[in-house]
C-alpha cells in the first residue's frame, strides 16, 4: 500500500524550502539596499515557512527522501531567489564608461535615450582621461553598456551598486504622472 505522507512530506519540504530560501535571498538584498520594512516583512515569512519545513523533518525522521528535499530545496530556493532578483532588478546601479574615443559624442548618445550623464576629468601620470558617470536604474544599464559597446567595442565599463543616493534618484516616468495629476 503507498504510504502518502512518505510521498507527501518530502514533496512539501523540498517547496517550502523553494519559498523560504527564495524569499530569504530576497531579504538579504534588502538589507544590503537599506529597506528595513520590506526585509523586516519578509523575514517574517521566510521564519515561519522554514518552520513549516523544519517541523516536517522532524516528523518524518526516518524518511530519507525527506533529507534529499531540504537540500534540493535549499538549493533551488538559492537559484530561484537569484533568478527572481534579476528579473526584478531593483535598486540603481553606477556605470562608468571610459573610452578613447569622444566622450562627448558618446555622452549626448545617451542623453538621447534619458540617462543623465556626468563627464568627468582626470589624469594620471602618463595622460589625461575622460570618463562618464551616470547613476541608473539596474533595469536599464544592460541599454547604457550596449549603447556604449556599439560606440566603442573596446570601452571600458564598469558597473557597481548604489545603496543610496541624494538627493533622492526618482523615475522620470513617476513625474510625469505627478505632473499629469496636479494639472486635474
Amino acid at each position: 500500500m503507498l504510504n502518502w505522507d512518505a510521498l507527501f512530506a518530502p514533496l512539501f519540504i523540498c517547496l517550502a524550502r523553494i519559498s523560504d530560501v527564495s524569499i530569504g535571498t530576497i531579504r538579504i538584498i534588502m538589507i544590503g539596499r537599506g529597506n528595513r520594512l520590506l526585509a523586516s516583512l519578509l523575514g517574517f515569512f521566510e521564519v515561519i515557512i522554514w518552520l513549516l519545513a523544519i517541523g516536517q523533518v522532524f516528523k518524518n525522521l526516518d524518511n530519507v527522501a525527506s533529507y534529499l528535499a531540504y537540500g534540493l530545496g535549499f538549493a533551488l530556493g538559492n537559484f530561484i531567489g537569484i533568478s527572481i532578483e534579476n528579473k526584478l532588478a531593483l535598486g540603481y546601479q553606477i556605470v562608468q564608461i571610459v573610452t578613447e574615443d569622444n566622450l562627448k559624442t558618446l555622452s549626448m548618445l545617451l542623453r538621447e535615450e534619458g540617462f543623465k550623464v556626468t563627464h568627468l576629468y582626470a589624469s594620471n601620470e602618463r595622460e589625461r582621461l575622460d570618463f562618464l558617470y551616470l547613476i541608473t536604474p539596474r533595469k536599464k544599464v544592460s541599454q547604457a553598456m550596449q549603447i556604449a559597446r556599439e560606440f566603442d567595442p573596446n570601452a571600458l565599463i564598469s558597473v557597481s551598486d548604489v545603496r543610496s543616493a541624494y538627493p533622492q534618484l526618482s523615475h522620470s516616468r513617476g513625474r510625469r504622472w505627478r505632473a499629469i495629476l496636479k494639472k486635474k
